[in-house]
């Protein structure tokens, strides 16, 4: 380990041994005493950066939400269609399974209960309803909602839906995307409802 570490550097190790601990052992039996003490640096060290376990979690769905937002604007800028859908789904893909992603994506899904309660966890709820209906542009159906949403489930739940052995994040995300593309098939294929043109 390096003498001098930055800030940045620092932050980052205490995010990953933090979402390490809340993968292992949950959210709520997991103490900054804890994070503290595997990082090997005092319990005042780490609240320097971070005062509690919930601004931890909000540092890994800020920049969740960071990344949502780029998207949702990105697809604004597009015609609507299925070749927008298909590039916005493995736009978001792609930024799901990069670097950390993944263990994120296994916290977010074993610490559901404690994240519904954290206004972080609205926040992502309400980010993944507006990318949603980016996914359905140009037909507002009851149908093309439910693929529109289940397609962004279908990348989530790959991380613990799919459970062959040894298989590789690559295999796992074209499995995904093979999926979300099969729904949004189904988006934009109705004919239009009377008075609509």
């Amino acid at each position: 380990m390096r003498v001098r570490e930055s800030t940045g550097g620092t932050r980052q190790r205490i995010q990953a041994v933090a979402l390490e601990l809340f993968t292992e052992q949950g959210y709520e039996k997991t103490s900054l005493r804890e994070i503290a003490e595997r990082l090997n640096v005092t319990k005042a060290a780490l609240y320097y950066h971070f005062k509690s376990k919930d601004e931890i979690v909000n540092s890994f769905v800020e920049d969740r939400l960071r990344r949502m937002d780029e998207l949702i604007e990105w697809s604004r800028s597009q015609p609507a269609g299925r070749a927008t859908r298909q590039a916005l789904i493995g736009r978001y893909a792609d930024a799901m399974f990069a670097s950390e992603q993944p263990s994120v994506m296994r916290f977010f899904e074993q610490n559901q209960t404690v994240l519904k309660s954290l206004p972080a966890g609205q926040q992502m709820r309400e980010r993944m309803l507006r990318l949603a209906d980016e996914l359905c542009q140009g037909d507002d159906s009851p149908a093309a909602q439910l693929r529109a949403a289940l397609s962004l489930f279908a990348v989530h739940s790959s991380w613990f839906a799919v459970r062959t052995p040894h298989i590789t994040d690559a295999e796992r995300k074209k499995i995904a995307l093979d999926v979300a593309d099969e729904l949004l098939t189904g988006i934009g294929g109705q004919t239009p409802r009377a008075g609509q043109d």
